[in-house]
C-alpha cells in the first residue's frame, strides 16, 4: 500500500528483449528495431540477403554494432562478450561437435560456465529426457535423424539456462518428410521456454506455425510486423503479398473506388472496394477470387479487366494462371476450367473480382 493507502501498482516487467540494431558491411545496412515480450515468440521472415542473419548475429553479438544496443529482460548486453551473453543459439546446421555424444555436446555449455562435469551432464541427461531423447544419449552426431539432431542443438542451447533464444533456419537441414511432425514438436518445446524466442525462417509455414508474432525484414529494414494472422490478411510489400499467395496493389481511394498506383496514376486502373475509404490505401485479394471468363461477363463481378495469359502453373490441384496488362494479377482455376477456356501463352481473357472479396486498408 502506498503512503495514502491505496494499493500500489507493480512496476512492469521489461521485455525480455529490447534491441536496436544498426551495422554497415561492405555496401549493405542493417538498421532493425526487434522487441519481445517473456515467453514470446518472433519470427524474422524475408528474402534471401534481407539481413535476418544478421540480426541474429548481432543479437548474439557476434557482429558488431555501429549503433543501437541490444538489452534482455532490461539489462544492456550490448558490450558484453558473447560467451557472457544470457543468449542461446541454435545454428541452421547445428553444428554439433561431431566426436561428442548428444550428452556431452548438451553437457558442454554447463561446464564452460564452471559447472563441475557431473552437475553438467545430470543438466544435459534431463534436458535430453524432456525432448525425448534418453536412449539418444550415448549417440554420436552422424548417428542421430535430422530431427533428433536438432533437438540435441536445442537442448544445447537451453542448457545455460538463456533469457533469449536465438533459432537459424531451424527446419532447414530437414527433409520434406519430417518437418511436419518436427514443426510440431518444436511448437510444443518453444512454448515451454519462458524467456523470449527469435527464429529466422524463410518458409511463411515455419512463421505462420511457430511464431506469436512475426517481422518481415527487406533490405535491412523491418517492412511489416504483427500476429501472423494479420500479416497474412494484410501484406505490406509485394514481397510479403508473394509469401501468402495474395495480389496486391497499391493506390488512392476516392470512395469505394481505388485508382491504382503510387498516386492513383496506373493507366487508368481501378478497383472497387466493398466500403468507402480516403487517400493512400493498399488493396489485396487470394488468387482463388480471381474468376476468369472468355468474353465481357455480365452479372455480379464489380470488377473486369481485359487481360493476357503471362504464364501457366500448376499449383497444387489447382491451375495458377498469371496475367498481364492493365494490371498484373494471380487467378487460380481448375485443371477442367483451364482446358475450356483455351488458355495459353498470349491467350486475352477477361478477369473478374467481386467488390467482396476485395481487402482494402491504409497504406
Amino acid at each position: 500500500m502506498g503512503p495514502d493507502g491505496a494499493a500500489r501498482t507493480p512496476p512492469a516487467r521489461p521485455p525480455a528483449l529490447d534491441a536496436e540494431l544498426r551495422l554497415s558491411r561492405g555496401g549493405f545496412s542493417l538498421d532493425v528495431a526487434l522487441e519481445a515480450a517473456q515467453g514470446e515468440i518472433l519470427a524474422l521472415l524475408g528474402p534471401n540477403g534481407a539481413g535476418k542473419s544478421s540480426v541474429l548475429r548481432a543479437l548474439a553479438g557476434l557482429a558488431p554494432l555501429t549503433g543501437g544496443h541490444v538489452r534482455v529482460d532490461g539489462r544492456d548486453e550490448t558490450t558484453t562478450p558473447v560467451e557472457r551473453r544470457p543468449i542461446g543459439m541454435v545454428f541452421q546446421d547445428y553444428l554439433l561437435f561431431e566426436h561428442m555424444s548428444a550428452l556431452d555436446n548438451v553437457a558442454f555449455g554447463p561446464r564452460c560456465q564452471g559447472a563441475t562435469r557431473a552437475a553438467a551432464r545430470e543438466r544435459a541427461a534431463g534436458l535430453l529426457a524432456h525432448m525425448g531423447l534418453s536412449d539418444h544419449a550415448g549417440a554420436r552426431p552422424r548417428n542421430l535423424s535430422g530431427g533428433q539432431a536438432q533437438r540435441v542443438a536445442l537442448a544445447r542451447a537451453l542448457a545455460v539456462r538463456p533469457r533469449l533464444l536465438l533459432l537459424d533456419e531451424p527446419m532447414a537441414a530437414l527433409d520434406a518428410s519430417t518437418r511436419i511432425d518436427v514443426r510440431g514438436r518444436l511448437r510444443r518445446l518453444l512454448e515451454e521456454f519462458d524467456g523470449a524466442t527469435v527464429l529466422v525462417t524463410h518458409d511463411p509455414l515455419d512463421a505462420m506455425v511457430l511464431a506469436d508474432r512475426i517481422a518481415v525484414v527487406e533490405d535491412g529494414r523491418v517492412v511489416q510486423q504483427g500476429p501472423p494472422a494479420e500479416v497474412a490478411r494484410r501484406p505490406r510489400t509485394p514481397y510479403v503479398a508473394r509469401l501468402v499467395g495474395l495480389n496486391l496493389f497499391r493506390g488512392r481511394a476516392e470512395g469505394t473506388t481505388v485508382l491504382l498506383g503510387p498516386r492513383g496514376d496506373a493507366d487508368g486502373a481501378r478497383v472497387e472496394v466493398g466500403g468507402a475509404h480516403r487517400g493512400e490505401v493498399l488493396v489485396a485479394f487470394p488468387p482463388r477470387a480471381v474468376a476468369l471468363y472468355p468474353r465481357h461477363p455480365h452479372g455480379s463481378p464489380r470488377n473486369v479487366w481485359r487481360l493476357t495469359v503471362d504464364g501457366v502453373e500448376r499449383f497444387g490441384d489447382q491451375v495458377r494462371v498469371h496475367l498481364a496488362g492493365q494490371l498484373s494479377l494471380a487467378a487460380d482455376v481448375s485443371p477442367a476450367a483451364l482446358a475450356e477456356l483455351g488458355l495459353e501463352q498470349g491467350s486475352e481473357v477477361w478477369a473478374g473480382v467481386k467488390a467482396a472479396e476485395v481487402e482494402c486498408y491504409p497504406g
